[in-house]
């Protein structure tokens, strides 16, 4: 698949202070077309599964996502802590949200996917080689469902998830930071982007 295939019709730039946040970041300053967030320790979104704990504390920047939309977020994957994480989160409610990005687990960086409907579950994949590099994360929402994929740099995007989504839900999305196991994470976001869904899966 090509960059040009996923990406579709020409993105438009969201503006930073179009979002709401879900929980204040420790800081958030626009640095140029940049945003660097800092995130609390502790801040996380998890709900019930295996752990037993619900979370709801990230720091995510929203905006509307409606269907037929796409959301793309891109920042530096720059990250040496268990459980630094950062890339795209989309809300319904309290128990019906995803995110999707890089994360830092078991000494290594990991592209996946969080996807809760009540309760959480989580898929990773190792990526060790974007490490540092420039990450983009898209969603594409369809009639039914959300399709995840993820990119290091230019390089095409890979297909991460698809993910039941019901179309009749409202729903936001924007660039998200958790760091659940330290303090001191600070995350550069360079660019929010909203354009049409991606007309195929392949």
């Amino acid at each position: 698949m090509t960059n040009e295939q996923t990406e579709g019709a020409a993105a438009e730039r969201i503006p930073w202070t179009d979002g709401a946040w879900t929980t204040e970041p420790v800081a958030a300053t626009v640095e140029g077309d940049a945003l660097r967030v800092a995130a609390a320790e502790g801040s996380d979104a998890w709900r019930h599964t295996a752990y037993g704990f619900v979370h709801d504390t990230e720091h995510a920047l929203l905006a509307p996502f409606p269907v037929g939309s796409a959301m793309e977020v891109e920042f530096g994957a720059d990250f040496t802590a268990e459980f630094d994480q950062a890339g795209l989160f989309v809300r319904s409610d309290d128990e019906h949200w995803m995110k999707s990005g890089v994360e830092f687990a078991d000494g290594v960086l990991n592209v996946g996917a969080v996807v809760t409907a009540v309760r959480s579950d989580w898929s990773v994949a190792p990526v060790p080689e974007w490490s540092g590099r420039r990450v983009r994360v898209r969603a594409s929402r369809g009639e039914d469902a959300l399709t995840l994929r993820v990119a290091a740099d230019d390089e095409p995007f890979r297909l991460v998830r698809v993910v039941p989504f019901d179309g009749t839900r409202t729903a936001s999305a924007g660039p998200f930071v958790c760091a659940p196991t330290r303090a001191g994470l600070e995350v550069v976001f360079t660019a929010w982007r909203r354009t049409a869904a991606d007309a195929t899966l392949h």
